[in-house]
């Protein structure tokens, strides 16, 4: 017959493990919207409240990488890196617009996969700072972040990118490029 005591000690480590995952996500949440509020806070030049919230994000960071190291069985939790990536884009904003430089995945911490998905995302957020400054008149600006997303564009276009998500935010940075170049080109006109 069935093992009784055995089927206990499994629901135990399954009750276990879903708490710990959906902890996991819950924490995974915040940081997404930590991040997403240093994005917002950064188009609005609200610096010091961009560092406040990606502060926070890292703390979180922190505390989801440590829960990982003890559960590996949590790794394929996907709302935990879809945080990542979010995190990533804030970080490379905030780093093009407090010291003009993107972070390295290194730097950041986490993989090539949230790296490049994060990076596809940041086109997005400089082509919306791109139109901000372009109705400040602030060409010269905008045409430092066109190189930058040009730059970006030309790294990915390197890539033997499958069809994915990283083909769809890929294929994003076009777009993002041109309205960026489009930008500028009406600026030229006038």
């Amino acid at each position: 017959m069935i093992d009784k005591k055995n089927l206990l000690a499994l629901k135990k480590e399954f009750e276990e493990f879903e708490e710990k995952r959906e902890e996991l996500i819950r924490i995974s949440r915040d940081i997404l919207k930590f991040s997403k509020h240093a994005i917002y806070s950064i188009h609005r030049d609200e610096i010091k409240q961009a560092e406040e919230n990606i502060a926070e994000a890292e703390k979180l960071i922190d505390k989801c990488n440590n829960m990982l190291k003890k559960n590996s069985n949590l790794i394929d939790v996907s709302s935990y890196f879809a945080s990542l990536e979010e995190y990533v884009e804030a970080k490379c904003f905030y780093g093009i617009v407090k010291h003009n430089k993107i972070p390295t995945n290194k730097e950041l911490k986490v993989g090539y996969d949230e790296y490049f998905l994060g990076l596809c995302d940041l086109t997005g957020e400089l082509a919306r700072q791109a139109v901000l400054l372009a109705t400040k008149k602030e060409f010269a600006k905008v045409r430092v972040l066109n190189d930058i997303v040009h730059d970006i564009f030309g790294f990915f276009s390197s890539l033997d990118i499958r069809n994915g998500e990283l083909r769809k935010k890929f294929d994003a940075i076009k777009w993002n490029l041109r309205k960026m170049e489009d930008i500028l080109y009406d600026a030229s006109m006038k």
